[in-house]
C-alpha cells in the first residue's frame, strides 16, 4: 500500500488538526489513533491569516514570480500538492476541476487557482505537464489565465504551508509525502478565508466560499440569499443549512405570496349585480 492509499483508507486527509498556534478547532480523530507519519499530518485552520505575498516561486513556464502576483484582483483557490504524487494529489485536483466545471464563475475572470508544489525538487516542466492535464479537464476557453502551477525553494514552501496550517511529512524510504487533502480559499488580499477538506468538493460549497472571500462583491442577489441560508462549519470544512434563516426566508416568501394573492383578488372585476 502506498502512502497516499494509506491516507485515503484512514480518512486522515479530511480532518483538521489542532497543533497550530491559535487553533481553536478540536481534532475529529485523535492523533494517537492514526498510523505512523499520519499523526503529524493535517490542517490547522488559520482563518484570517495573511499569507506572505513576497514568496519566490517559478511558474509553469519557468518564470520567476512572487505569490503576490496572483492576488489583489480576485479570490484564489489554493491547492498544496506535488506533481509526482502517486495518487492523492491527482484525486484532489480532479475534484477541484470537477467542482469548478458546473459553476457559472470562470477561472481567470472571477477567481484564480494556484497549485503550489510542496516538493522543492520538482521542476517547471512537471508543473507544465500538470497544467495541460488540468486545463483539458476544465475545458473552458482562455482558462490558462486563471490556473497557475508553481514550484519553489524549501523556504517559500515552508512559509506558505505554515501560513495556511498545512502539515505534511516527507517519507524518505518511500520518497513520498504524507499530506492532507483539501483546498484553501483566500481573499483577493491574500488572507485565509475558508477550508474545504477531502477530495470531493460540492460546487455549492466552493461557490459560497468564493462569495464569502469577496464579502459579497462576487455573485448575484440569489447568491447573497444562499449565503444567508447556509453557514460555514470550520470543524468539517463544509457549509450546512442555517435552519432558522431558512425558516425566516420561507416565512417571508409565504407572506409575500399571500399579500400578492390578496392584491390580485381585489383587482378582479366584480360580477354584474354584486353589491
Amino acid at each position: 500500500m502506498t502512502l497516499s492509499a494509506a491516507l485515503l483508507s484512514s480518512a486522515a486527509f479530511a480532518l483538521p488538526g489542532r497543533s497550530g498556534i491559535g487553533d481553536k478547532n478540536p481534532s475529529i480523530m485523535p492523533s494517537t489513533t492514526m498510523p505512523g507519519p499520519l499523526r503529524q499530518v493535517g490542517y490547522d485552520q488559520r482563518i484570517g491569516e495573511q499569507v506572505p505575498l513576497d514568496l519566490a516561486f517559478r511558474d509553469e513556464a519557468g518564470r520567476a514570480v512572487r505569490l503576490g502576483d496572483y492576488f489583489q484582483k480576485r479570490p484564489v483557490i489554493l491547492v498544496l500538492a506535488y506533481y509526482g504524487c502517486p495518487m492523492l494529489c491527482d484525486m484532489v485536483m480532479q475534484g477541484v476541476t470537477t467542482t469548478l466545471k458546473p459553476l457559472a464563475f470562470d477561472a481567470g475572470k472571477d477567481f484564480d487557482v494556484v497549485v503550489a508544489s510542496i516538493d522543492p525538487g520538482e521542476t517547471p516542466e512537471m508543473a507544465a505537464e500538470t497544467e495541460r492535464e488540468i486545463l483539458a479537464r476544465y475545458g473552458r476557453a482562455n482558462s490558462a489565465e486563471g490556473f497557475h502551477f508553481l514550484t519553489g525553494p524549501q523556504a517559500s514552501i515552508d512559509a506558505l504551508t505554515r501560513a495556511v496550517g498545512f502539515r505534511y511529512v516527507y517519507e524518505r524510504e518511500r520518497d513520498e509525502y504524507a499530506h492532507p487533502a483539501g483546498l484553501v480559499i483566500l481573499t483577493p488580499s491574500g488572507k485565509v478565508s475558508r477550508y474545504l477538506f477531502g477530495i470531493d468538493f460540492p460546487p455549492r460549497d466552493v461557490r459560497l466560499g468564493l462569495l464569502e472571500s469577496t464579502e459579497g462583491k462576487l455573485g448575484t442577489a440569489v447568491d447573497q440569499l444562499l449565503l444567508y441560508c447556509y453557514h460555514y462549519d470550520p470543524t468539517i470544512g463544509r457549509y450546512s443549512a442555517a435552519v432558522l434563516n431558512l425558516l425566516r426566508v420561507g416565512a417571508a416568501a409565504t407572506l409575500i405570496g399571500l399579500v400578492t394573492l390578496i392584491l390580485v383578488l381585489r383587482r378582479q372585476p366584480r360580477p354584474v349585480g354584486a353589491a
